[in-house]
């Protein structure tokens, strides 16, 4: 069974961080800043949408990307690097992954030069956002976004299939009845439950497309009643035996198990969703506000944002990444005046408009270059009237090793069919020493 997938990403540049990669000072004596950071090349292309912006902001300035080919090569390259003595001075990472380097001091804190500055303010942003990034009473890093999970659909579909669109307050089950009712073979004939030895159509347009993994399934235990750890600040285990965890567990790995609504693991591997969802061959995608530079380039079909469905309230996950600046870095002071203009509301508007975040920036979130209605997702309110719902999940130093431990087993439940209490069980036993070690925020 595959291990967990990762977004899809391509390292433009292929630039190593060892000794003597640096780029000489340029003609003011100002040596450019390493940026390290992974997406797909829409993703890619919007951050040097910020860094052409940021340089011309000022004159002599300069930023280097390192573009990493995926999350796990980039905390690879991190590590090494740091390890090595010679780190990139600022990365982007998810509030998710960077615990395992606060732990170590290897990131420097922003707390005086956040109180000094004129160009920012915590004031300004996101309390979510901001509180995600804090580590033992210091902040460590900058918030840029405060996105949150979102239902992408393909309107031309519903409108063709006569299936009505996801609208506020909708529930699970409004979505897997929407999911059911758009998976169609070629013929445009609706396919209904799991496939049967040769009697199965062969399906052509999935209705729904959701990874397996615990960020995706977190948002519905929380909706119906449950938690996913016993204490989120300091877990020792996760808590996904009781019945609200077990039913909304149960519901996600029904979708692929008895409805047939989401694609196969071979599926999958052959076309993962987000080009699944391009190609206007998936109705339905579970993702947040990064896969928007990707659909913006959609051009055969309209496409739009709705709010995750519910089952007793309306409940959010954070997805937020920050730039932070090593301790080790040699351009600390060059790599804040990158931080500090990316975090402006200017430097805010400007990757916002590019479609990748969801400001952190409270002004810039209200702003055209964000609310735009123009370009999709024309909803794109639904990201910032997610924000008072969203929960962060546990940012404990083990916390990407147990992450990719528990997308395995779902993985194996959604798509062989693993039996539930057995995965419980096992993502109990194979993760508790995990938390055990883990070092807390």
């Amino acid at each position: 069974m595959r291990t967990a997938r990762r977004i899809l990403a391509v390292g433009i540049t292929a630039v190593l961080l060892a000794a003597g990669c640096t780029d000489p000072a340029g003609p003011d004596g100002e040596t450019p800043v390493q940026l390290l950071l992974f997406g797909a090349p829409e993703e890619l292309a919007a951050y040097r949408t910020l860094v052409t912006a940021y340089e011309r902001a000022r004159p002599g300035g300069r930023v280097q990307s390192v573009e990493a080919s995926d999350r796990a090569d980039l905390i690879t390259r991190l590590a090494t690097s740091i390890a090595g003595g010679e780190p990139p001075d600022v990365f982007l990472m998810n509030y998710r992954f960077y615990g395992q380097f606060a732990a170590k001091g290897a990131i420097e804190p922003l707390d005086e030069r956040l109180r000094s500055s004129t160009v920012v303010k915590a004031a300004d942003l996101y309390p979510t956002a901001v509180e995600a990034f804090r580590w033992r009473g210091q902040q460590l890093c900058m918030p840029q976004n405060v996105s949150s999970l979102a239902v992408y659909f393909n309107r031309d579909l519903f409108a063709r299939y006569g299936v009505p669109e996801p609208k506020s307050g909708w529930t699970w089950n409004d979505m897997v009845a929407a999911a059911a009712a758009l998976t169609r073979d070629a013929n445009g004939v609706a396919v209904v439950g799991t496939e049967t030895e040769g009697t199965r159509q062969r399906v052509a347009t999935y209705g729904l497309g959701v990874e397996p993994s615990i960020i995706r399934l977190a948002p519905f235990v929380w909706s119906n009643g449950g938690e996913i750890v016993d204490n989120p600040l300091r877990p020792t285990r996760f808590t996904l035996d009781t019945a609200e965890s077990r039913e909304a567990l149960r519901n996600l790995v029904d979708l692929r198990r008895r409805y047939g609504v989401v694609p196969t693991d071979e599926e999958v591997e052959a076309e993962a969703d987000e080009p699944r969802f391009v190609n206007g061959r998936l109705a339905m995608l579970l993702s947040s506000r990064r896969s928007t530079t990707t659909f913006r380039t959609i051009k055969s079909f309209d496409w739009d944002v709705a709010p995750l469905p519910i089952y007793d309230r309306q409940v959010g996950i954070l997805h937020s990444d920050a730039y932070c600046i090593t301790r080790g870095s040699r351009n600390k002071d060059a790599a804040w005046r990158f931080v500090e203009y990316a975090m402006s509301a200017e430097g805010q508007r400007i990757i916002a408009a590019t479609g990748r975040t969801v400001p952190s920036n409270m002004d810039a979130s209200r702003s055209a270059a964000f609310l735009d209605p123009t370009v999709p997702p024309r909803r794109a309110r639904v990201f910032l009237d997610a924000i008072p719902t969203v929960r962060a999940m546990p940012t404990v130093s083990t916390w990407p090793e147990i992450e990719d431990v528990v997308a395995g087993l779902l993985e194996n439940a959604l798509y062989r069919g693993d039996d539930l209490d057995t995965v419980v069980r096992e993502i109990d036993q194979q993760t508790r020493p995990l938390f055990a070690r883990a070092e807390n925020p």
